[in-house]
Formats: structure tokens, sequence, C-alpha cells
């Protein structure tokens, strides 16, 4: 399955919308996504949403669609 994760670079600060990224990673579930994010990168991790259907296929015809491994 395939999620977007929305995050913050850090987590010293206040969450702001202005400064929200995002970036995809493949797992077979939402806990498995928050390891591979606590593990691997420093980000403040807001909001985890699993794509599928015509929501995936539009994401993935965005131009910075790319799948993120660790």
């Amino acid at each position: 399955m395939i999620y977007k994760v929305y995050y913050q670079k850090t987590k010293d600060r206040n969450p702001k919308r202005e400064q929200t990224l995002s970036l995809y990673i493949e797992a077979d579930n939402e806990e498995r996504v928050h390891d591979l994010m606590r593990e691997n990168t420093p980000f403040n991790v807001e909001y985890i949403q699993l794509l599928e259907g015509n929501h995936l296929t539009y994401e993935q015809e965005n131009a910075d669609f790319k799948l993120t491994e660790f």
C-alpha cells in the first residue's frame, strides 16, 4: 500500500501549514510507516494518508510523485 506522509522538517517548532511537506512511502500498514519515519528521519509527522483508487492515480500523475525508500 502507498501512503502520503505530511510532515514538518523539525520537531523544535510549532507546525505551520505553510511549511508542511509531503512524501510517499510504500508499506504494509500505517504503523510501519510511523516506524520508518521515526527510525530514519528527524521529521515531525502530522498526518499519514492511505492512497488508493482514483486518489492514488491522481497523485501518481503529479510530477512530484516519487516513492521514498529508506
